[in-house]
């Protein structure tokens, strides 16, 4: 099963101030601020939805292919990714522009400062998927991820009239979007992902209910953060997934990318929609356990482990034959 994953693809530049920025500021001269601030630590991160949803399918042998733009800087970011099992021959370098970006400093009262830079990003809606399709030899599912509005939009109505199934995912996107975009880009997916709030977003914006919604989408895959995720489709009881236990708690970002990354790796491997869930809810909790989105290691014996562990020697019998 080949799957492309859409969405962006940005680096996370994070520092540290030693103080606190409300000393630095004058109260009659906010009208006119002009300060620096010397830092103690940078952390350069590697980020976006599609980038971190393609790292872990690529742990899990998935081989996804990554859609998205960059900048000619995304020349590392490539190597990595491509040494992790994705395949980044359909990203769009722009020729003007850097890869998306995010600038943070935090202060020691864990007040922050920062800029998103949109950057190459904007050049996603110039990707054609049919191209992408061409080069791997046929796609089998499409999911299309937080990017530029217009090129989710793009992809969906490509998906739509070339018949590839698609998965809708707005994530961070769904604050700026309108309910008409909202309703364009679910219609006819055959999986709808989002988080709990999400979901009453959705509705909400859209205007439609759960069971409208339902019957729009073939699945609808809504995560419960610690407690697991649920799948719901018409006519069928709800499939309930709870989480593995954790070893720690270190960095709820990038969560949801792993969940989706294992959820989709585990449908590539044709198991069921409830091994899925399971496979998700496992590296979800790989990725909470670690500071940055991409900063694990999936190593298949503690995998295995943790697994069987968490839903039984059967379900582990069933997923241990993909991880070789």
């Amino acid at each position: 099963m080949r799957i492309a994953v859409t969405g962006s693809i940005a680096t996370d530049h994070l520092m540290t101030f030693p103080g606190r920025f409300a000393d630095q500021l004058v109260a009659d001269q906010l009208h006119t601020v002009s300060l620096s601030f010397l830092v103690d630590t940078l952390d350069v991160r590697r980020g976006g939805v599609a980038a971190n949803i393609c790292f872990g399918m690529g742990q899990l042998g998935a081989r996804p292919v990554l859609v998205g733009a960059a900048g000619s800087d995304f020349e590392e970011y490539r190597a990595w990714l491509d040494r992790h099992g994705v395949d980044t021959g359909s990203v769009r370098i722009s020729e003007v522009l850097h890869t998306a970006r995010f600038v943070c400093t935090t202060d020691t009262d864990h007040n922050q400062i920062g800029s998103f830079y949109t950057g190459a990003m904007s050049e996603a809606r110039l990707i054609e998927l049919q191209s992408v399709a061409d080069r791997v030899g046929g796609l089998d599912l499409v999911l299309i991820g937080a990017d530029d509005p217009e090129a989710m939009l793009r992809h969906t109505e490509e998906c739509r009239s070339r018949s590839i199934p698609f998965a809708a995912d707005f994530s961070q996107q769904i604050a700026r979007m309108s309910g008409e975009e909202i309703r364009i880009l679910l219609d006819g997916a055959t999986y709808l992902f989002s988080n709990e709030y999400e979901k009453g977003l959705i509705e909400s914006k859209t205007g439609w209910s759960e069971e409208e919604i339902l019957s729009r989408v073939g699945h609808r895959v809504t995560t419960l953060g610690a407690r697991g995720a649920r799948i719901e489709r018409v006519g069928e009881a709800p499939i309930e997934i709870g989480c593995p236990e954790e070893e720690a708690k270190v960095d709820p970002t990038g969560v949801g990318d792993a969940f989706r990354a294992g959820f989709l790796s585990a449908l590539a491997w044709g198991v069921g929609l409830e091994r899925a869930a399971q496979v998700g809810c496992m590296l979800a909790t790989l990725v909470i356990e670690t500071l940055g989105t991409q900063e694990y290691t999936l190593r298949r014996a503690p995998f295995m482990e943790r697994f069987i562990k968490a839903y039984g020697q059967d379900a582990g019998d069933e997923v241990q034959r993909f991880l070789v």
